[in-house]
């Protein structure tokens, strides 16, 4: 009779043990599920997130070209519409893209800056568009333009 009841005893601990494993491994895989939908974008409606909002140009020669460009991802679940871009001055001249940027798509805002003005500048564009929380975003463009290299003075040639 004790080793029935021993045996009977020691046969529900071990299903015991096993279930309590097996819940134990359900709970960390629910865990790990949240912890990766966790960094998913969690924007209702379209978003925009720059890579840089600055560009640097540093310090360009006088004329050099000034197109860069500002690479953005649309971090929400609808298509996000650029509705427009405003340069600070007629020195900045952004181009927005034309089509919608899908949801996880990136996109590219360029802009050309015009480099026969000399010295520092610091410019902004102002972007407009159907962003969630921010319809209206500004990025920035800055750098300095040198002036061109003095000509050297004329030789004299003797003959």
């Amino acid at each position: 009779m004790k080793k029935i009841v021993l045996l009977a005893a020691l046969a529900i601990f071990s299903v015991t043990a096993t279930n309590a494993q097996t819940k134990v491994k359900k709970v960390k895989k629910v865990t790990a599920a949240k912890s990766v939908t966790a960094k998913l974008p969690s924007i209702e409606g379209a978003g925009m997130v720059f890579e840089n909002e600055t560009i640097d140009y540093g310090t360009i020669p006088h004329n050099a070209n000034g197109k860069r460009e500002f690479v953005f991802t649309n971090n929400g679940n609808k298509p996000l519409v650029i509705e427009s871009t405003q340069g600070s001055c007629g020195c900045t001249v952004p181009t927005p893209p034309k089509e919608p940027i899908a949801p996880g798509a990136s996109g590219v805002i360029g802009v050309n800056y015009a480099t026969d003005r000399v010295g520092p500048f610091t410019k902004t564009v102002t972007v407009k568009s159907n962003a969630a929380g921010q319809e209206t975003k500004v990025i920035t463009i800055k750098g300095t333009v040198l002036p061109d290299a003095p000509a050297a003075p004329a030789t004299e040639t003797k003959s």
